[in-house]
């Protein structure tokens, strides 16, 4: 009876001095902070843009508004083709321009006559929106609507009567072709246009005649789980320049209210605002080609695979995503070189990261808060898991040490965004000897945020650091990861 007594005793012992240790809480939030859908948006990383309309088959960018709609016919339009094409590519989802500056709507919107339903394609029975998202559900992407803001074909541009047009539009489209991922905003409004022959220069107040809250609202109603962009967001922002570039230091905050369509300031948004209270991640937008509408001429100028994942490390590897422009050619289809080279950028960025060196490795930390926010999360693979340091603690070191010497030239660093963005500087060094010293990067050490690539020249080390000089808060990192690219 006594030994019974006691094997139970000793059973218990655990869960008893388990619940006598104070429980470790999780750091606090640091806003501003992410919601869940811009989280899951952030995670997408690269996706397509397409831009296709009248513009294509009369060799504009801009349409004035004028262009005959019985111009488009393309022959051979596959919409599927597009989206294999971005499936091979890596890419998550697609942006349609279904309206852009012209006023040219690539669906049979009723409001308009200005429509593919007065074109000769399909016999004006055609429906580019419909067949777009229609091949996205069936492989699997994310699909996004780009409706202008700007209508150079529209009579009432200018007055209220065209903001209703406007919102029958955006309803029309976030009500009849599914889940909507993205709702994209230009900020190129107001200026001269054939305005249904007026054929004059309409200026508008940006910042107001839009309404731009209520058509937010509208968004939200109708698609709940859909990012709205534009210059200041709310749901993400525009990088300040049309080249794929984000800044090497980037804050996924702007101050609320300030940046409106032609924000005079557009170079802010590449970093965003340190003090914002807003979290408006960046979006880093890019043609494949020069234009944005396919051109002939412009068959030998595609980007290359090469700087596509420059491109890549400029854009997702200093906490943005990357939207790739393809351009659709006049017989609808995308240009098997866009098609070849984006599909071996994909290559690329997977051998980049097929080996993570680091995977599995416990790194030594200065510092940690214990309980479940530990040093292993930092390389366990799991996105809800992460490393914390105490509340007081805003500086600390990384160290990973190897068995033998190893070559390396690639580091990813990410921190748990749901809880904010919060490293403010950082230093990586590698070991040779008994001394420490700085690995060479053309890259400013500064902000994590959700994804931060650096490539560096190659070194072969036993042991690499990060120190981690300065943050807003105490820190919150979710992956570490450390590559060989040959």
């Amino acid at each position: 009876m006594k030994k019974t007594t006691l094997i139970s005793v000793l059973s218990t012992l655990p869960f008893i001095l388990s619940c006598t240790e104070k429980q470790v809480e999780a750091p606090a939030a640091l806003y501003p902070i992410p919601v869940e859908k811009q989280v899951e948006w952030q995670k997408m990383e690269t996706y397509a843009f397409i831009h296709f309309g009248l513009n294509t088959f009369n060799d504009r960018e801009w349409g004035y508004g004028d262009s005959d709609p019985k111009t488009f016919n393309p022959g051979k339009l596959d919409c599927e083709q597009w989206v294999k094409t971005f499936v091979r590519a890596g890419m998550k989802g697609v942006i349609l321009t279904a309206k852009h500056h012209d006023g040219f709507c690539l669906w049979p919107f009723e409001g308009t006559e200005y429509s593919v339903k007065n074109t000769p394609w399909k016999g004006g029975k055609g429906n580019v929106v419909k067949e777009l998202s229609d091949a996205c559900r069936k492989y699997g992407l994310k699909f996004g609507v780009y409706l202008s803001p700007w209508d150079r074909n529209h009579a009432a541009y200018g007055t209220p009567e065209y903001i209703k047009y406007y919102r029958a539009q955006l309803c029309d489209l976030l009500t009849n072709y599914g889940d909507i991922f993205e709702v994209w905003f230009d900020g190129a409004n107001g200026g001269d246009g054939w305005y249904g022959g007026a054929k004059e220069t309409r200026t508008i107040d940006r910042e107001n005649y839009y309404n731009y809250p209520s058509l937010y609202a509208l968004v939200d109603s109708l698609q709940p789980g859909a990012i709205i962009f534009s210059d200041g967001g709310p749901g993400c922002r525009w990088v300040g320049n049309e080249r794929g570039i984000g800044g090497m230091t980037n804050w996924s905050f702007l101050r609320k209210g300030e940046v409106y369509a032609g924000y005079p300031r557009a170079y802010e948004l590449e970093s965003g605002h340190a003090d914002g209270d807003q979290w408006t991640a960046a979006e880093c937008d890019v043609s494949i080609r020069p234009g944005w509408f396919y051109h002939p001429e412009e068959d030998g100028m595609v980007k290359t695979p090469e700087q596509l994942l420059d491109l890549y490390y400029k854009s997702v590897g200093r906490n943005g995503t990357f939207l790739l422009n393809f351009p659709v050619d006049r017989d609808g289809l995308i240009h098997p070189v866009d098609s070849a080279n984006a599909a071996k950028f994909h290559d690329m960025v997977c051998n980049d990261f097929k080996t993570d060196l680091v995977s599995g490795i416990v790194p030594k930390v200065s510092n940690e808060r214990g309980g479940a926010f530990t040093a292993s999360a930092l390389t366990d693979d799991d996105y809800d898991t992460y490393w914390a340091t105490q509340d007081s603690v805003i500086s600390a070191e990384i160290e990973f040490n190897f068995s033998e010497p190893t070559q390396m030239n690639r580091l990813m660093l990410q921190e748990y965004i749901p809880l904010g963005q919060r490293v403010k500087a950082f230093s990586v060094e590698y070991k040779q000897g008994e001394e420490w010293l700085p690995i060479k990067t053309e890259e400013q050490t500064t902000t994590i945020g959700y994804k931060r690539l650096l490539r560096f020249d190659t070194v072969k080390t036993d042991a690499l650091r990060i120190r981690i000089t300065d943050a807003r808060g105490p820190l919150c990192l979710n992956r570490i990861g450390l590559f060989f690219a040959e």
